[in-house]
């Protein structure tokens, strides 16, 4: 019998598109003699879709995967959350069963441990990170906290509340001055795919830049501009997890600082992702290693992207920030990466399901009675 896997896209966040982008990658990829898919895409603003409504935010193309939508229990609303079931609840009370849940929900609502939560309720497998490692992940405060704690080497920085800018956009201004300097760059804290992220190069474009980053998140972090070459490292694994072989973003023009949303995916044919990234030997291991401290210092599972910063003036390795769901488009890093290591996506695929299923029968040994 095959594994029903339900794969959860879409979401109430700034990278939705990406999300589904991400999606298609899974579905088009996954080997349909093991597994049965379940399509589970949720609206912009929170709406849990039918499965005929999840397929038709997919492509053409990839909607041809699934044939005859009619097989679904098409008035499947959500996740339940009682243990009792393992599926989707569907309007006249019976349930649709799932054997694992595949999230594919980059940033909000799905990156940050609100619906692994969720899963977790509902006791049901799901591929990843759990919820504290998803929160602290997601939040880029909390886990450079976690890596200074793991003494790991990380450039500087300050945030603040969007309420402080607010309230005195004159001592944020001068905190920032005093800490960092020009330039540097402004993220919301709690979002990926560079959404509203912003190169500041004087106080101007330090008020526009903290304006658009304070659109998407009430806490705000500003990074200090280095000179500097970004790489990129994938993880995978649970207790013991392992290391791909580093990658990185090849920028052909040369006056573009940073890799944007555009810039990442659109096709602009601006950049290339090489891996392994041009490094030494020692190097690469030293980006493998950290990796994995990384990824230990949130108690990761199952997968993660951890990116670096390698400085061009001193050689010094930083670490910039962990993603405990990457992107898994045919333009992200992640999957290109394993295939570069010599793991095939759809083998990815595999462990992953198989380690969300390692994960959920360790915590099913935890007592929940005394």
């Amino acid at each position: 019998m095959k594994t029903r896997v339900g794969i959860i896209y879409g979401g109430r966040s700034g990278e939705h598109e990406i999300s589904i982008r991400s999606a298609v990658t899974v579905i088009e990829t996954i080997d349909r003699d093991k597994y049965d898919v379940i399509p589970i895409a949720i609206s912009p603003d929170g709406h849990w879709l039918s499965a005929s409504e999840s397929i038709g935010l997919l492509p053409e193309k990839t909607r041809e995967v699934f044939g005859d939508a009619s097989k679904f229990n098409d008035s499947a609303i959500s996740l339940t959350g009682d243990s009792r079931f393992k599926g989707l609840l569907s309007g006249d009370g019976s349930v649709f069963p799932i054997d694992v849940i595949f999230p594919v929900l980059h940033g909000t609502f799905g990156e940050d441990g609100t619906i692994q939560g969720l899963f977790e309720m509902a006791d049901i497998p799901y591929v990843g990170c759990g919820v504290l490692a998803s929160s602290c992940g997601m939040d880029k405060v909390f886990m450079k906290t976690l890596f200074r704690d793991a003494e790991l080497p990380m450039c500087r920085y300050v945030w603040f509340l969007r309420s402080e800018w607010e309230r005195d956009h004159a001592v944020v201004t001068r905190q920032i001055e005093n800490k960092l300097g020009f330039p540097c760059f402004v993220k919301p804290a709690n979002l990926g795919s560079s959404v509203g992220v912003s190169m500041a190069r004087d106080k101007e474009s330090l008020e526009a830049a903290i304006a658009l980053a304070a659109e998407y998140d009430r806490k705000i972090i500003v990074e200090e501009g280095l000179d500097m070459r970004e790489i990129e490292c994938a993880v995978l694994g649970n207790d013991d997890p392992k290391a791909s072989l580093p990658g990185e973003y090849i920028v052909k023009t040369a006056d573009k600082k940073f890799l944007d949303y555009t810039e990442k995916y659109a096709g602009t044919g601006n950049n290339e992702f090489v891996v392994p990234s041009f490094v030494s030997k020692e190097l690469t291991e030293k980006i493998r290693e950290m990796a994995v401290t990384a990824f230990r210092a949130i108690d990761g599972a199952g997968l993660a992207r951890v990116d670096f910063f390698l400085r061009n003036d001193n050689g010094a390795l930083l670490i910039n920030e962990i993603n405990t769901l990457p992107g898994l488009t045919d333009a992200s890093g992640f999957p290109k990466m394993w295939k570069g290591t010599g793991v095939d996506f759809r083998e990815v695929i595999d462990e992953l399901i198989e380690l969300a299923f390692q994960r959920h029968k360790d915590r099913s040994r935890n007592k929940t009675s005394f």
